[in-house]
């Protein structure tokens, strides 16, 4: 039988009133600023600094940096160099972080829903 959304948003709602450090830990991660774009962006697979820097726009390339050695810290993404010439670098997901997709999905659903369009 499937949850009433009525118990799931009083589940979320009592685990955030508690202070749930899983949350806190998530979203010390997910809610700095240009952090989900990213992972969002390598949703689509493997990529270099300049196609990030383009695709997610508006960020700047200190910030995308530390995003992105941020990520690789935590074990959501990885980073390649390529030795070339000219050398590269990608970055790519982990199954770590590709397992957010499922709930970035629901975000954006949310979103779309609830939250009009600037």
């Amino acid at each position: 039988m499937a949850e009433s959304p009525e118990r799931h948003t009083d589940e979320v709602g009592e685990r955030c009133a508690r202070g749930d450090l899983a949350l806190v830990r998530a979203f010390s991660v997910l809610g700095k600023r240009w952090s989900g774009l990213v992972i969002g962006t390598l949703m689509s697979g493997p990529s270099g600094f300049r196609e990030l820097s383009r695709t997610v726009g508006g960020v700047s390339d200190s910030v995308l940096s530390d995003r992105l050695s941020e990520l690789c810290e935590l074990g959501l993404a990885t980073r390649r160099v390529e030795p070339g010439p000219p050398i590269s670098v990608t970055y790519e997901l982990t199954e770590a972080g590709y397992g957010l997709a499922p709930a970035l999905n629901e975000i954006a659903n949310w979103s779309d829903k609830f939250l009009p369009e600037d």
